[in-house]
């Protein structure tokens, strides 16, 4: 007995798209809160002189479905006719299994006959031949519109290198800034100017940084607890942060692990990518190397350590940082730094209660956040954001972003108590190579501008506000260089 019959398939379709009986999307579905990332898709979906499908990127919980949801429930308030709108979600063993072909089929001999249609197709990686049909879609059906979710990057930008050249526009969604994180949970909004970026306040007076770290002093209270459970929507809205941890280890960790990644890269033991991925959790922000991982893990091969880091980064759970060039000095060889793609992740993984108020340890989780925000603010931007590590004395930066014929912004992560910077470091010899040169702090007083040897200004500001202060640029539509 066939299982997927075109009839069982309208079942699961019909299932999926209330709005073809209700007119509308639920609430529960739809959410109140945006993303960033929804604004930014919806600005390309609408795009009348350039046509792209889109595609949004990131792990699980970050909420690409959901942002889906809005722009369905988006273009049912403008008048776009219920039945044109279709989702499909991939995952789902029934559509899985079925050929892509067969499920559009259905849709259109059931529910709309033309061609002239919205669809949503949620994580696409799980169907066969996918980048070819998103091919196919866009050459034929030329007044059809895409929007795709995908929790693969890799998978997604091979695509879209082979199928999809000039076709995809592929937007990252991050876990959640600070300042969103704030936003969602209603934390009330300071009021500051639209214009406001952080680099801005190298050139202000004391007296008017001051006034801007008064305004956001109680913010302060909200960011231990964004970097204990941070990043992702509905897990930042429960009242119970033990459950959450448990649920981002399950959701977030466990089913990429053990399901996504051996699935889409036929890995027949995930024992090993389990083992790997709790070993580079231990070592967010520091360089790794990967024959000391092999070595350390006993019995995983080199090869097999490089593989399965690219596959953690295809599914969006690490970022890879490579060494960056600065003033023709000699760099250390290439060897990535590791971070976690988000703080959260890592404190789940470890389920150390010591984590938070262990000194070394919040040096760590404090530099993975800012790593997080610094890539994801300028990932269309900069040409990568990486590290230095160079020199006689191989003196580090530890967060690089680079611009091709620009200079480049240069960022140390100093989150302890009385973290001085010298002249000898190498923010501060390097800093007449940058566009700007920021010291992230921790204690809401450790802040202002102070010249250098060279001197350039450098910023020193707390990580609290150094990160609401990113977002709310970006919430302004701020992509700028400094």
């Amino acid at each position: 007995m066939a299982i997927t019959t075109k009839e069982n398939i309208l079942k699961v379709l019909t299932g999926y798209n209330p709005w073809w009986k209700t007119g509308g999307v639920s609430p529960s579905f739809s959410k109140s809160y945006k993303r960033f990332a929804f604004y930014e898709a919806m600005k390309k979906l609408n795009n009348t002189e350039i046509r792209r499908t889109v595609v949004l990127t990131g792990t699980r919980r970050v909420g690409k479905t959901t942002i889906q949801y809005q722009m369905i429930d988006e273009l049912l308030k403008s008048g776009v006719n219920p039945q044109k709108i279709v989702f499909i979600s991939m995952d789902h063993p029934m559509l899985k299994l079925s050929d892509f072909g067969e499920v559009l089929e259905c849709y259109h001999e059931n529910i709309y006959a033309d061609k002239d249609v919205y669809y949503f197709f949620d994580e696409i990686q799980y169907a066969t031949d996918w980048d070819k049909w998103l091919k196919i879609i866009y050459d034929m059906q030329l007044e059809t519109k895409v929007v795709a979710t995908g929790s693969a990057s890799p998978a997604l930008v091979i695509g879209n290198q082979e199928s999809g050249a000039g076709r995809w526009s592929v937007i990252q969604v991050p876990t959640m800034s600070f300042y969103e994180y704030c936003e969602i949970i209603n934390v009330e909004k300071p009021i500051l100017p639209n214009n406001l970026r952080p680099t801005m306040l190298t050139n202000v007076s004391r007296q008017e940084f001051s006034n801007v770290m008064l305004k956001l002093s109680d913010i302060q209270k909200h960011f231990n607890r964004y970097l204990r459970i941070g990043g992702f929507p509905e897990l930042a809205l429960s009242n119970d942060d033990l459950m959450t941890e448990q649920v981002m280890r399950e959701d977030v960790v466990d089913k990429v692990l053990k399901r996504d990644l051996p699935s889409l890269y036929n890995i027949r033991n995930s024992t090993e990518l389990e083992r790997i991925f709790l070993y580079l959790c231990n070592v967010s922000s520091e360089i790794v190397s990967i024959d000391a991982i092999a070595k350390e893990l006993n019995g995983v091969t080199r090869p097999t350590v490089q593989n399965y880091i690219t596959y953690l980064e295809s599914a969006n759970l690490i970022y890879q940082s490579w060494p960056v060039d600065m003033a023709d000095k000699k760099v250390l060889k290439a060897r990535p730094k590791i971070y976690i793609a988000d703080a959260a992740i890592r404190n789940a993984v470890l389920m150390d209660d010591t984590l938070m108020t262990d000194a070394k340890e919040m040096g760590k989780i404090a530099e993975t956040a800012v790593y997080k925000h610094i890539a994801a603010f300028y990932y269309q931007k900069a040409t990568s954001v990486g590290y230095f590590r160079g020199g006689k004395k191989n003196k580090e930066i530890d967060i690089v972003v680079e611009y091709p014929k620009i200079k480049n912004i240069l960022i140390e992560v100093k989150y302890r108590d009385g973290a001085p910077i010298s002249y000898s470091d190498a923010i501060s010899e390097l800093c007449n190579e940058s566009s700007a040169s920021i010291v992230v702090t921790k204690s809401p007083t450790d802040y202002g501008v102070h010249d250098t040897k060279s001197g350039f200004k450098m910023l020193r500001i707390p990580a609290y506000a150094f990160l609401y202060l990113l977002g709310h640029a970006e919430k302004n539509g701020y992509k700028g260089i400094d």
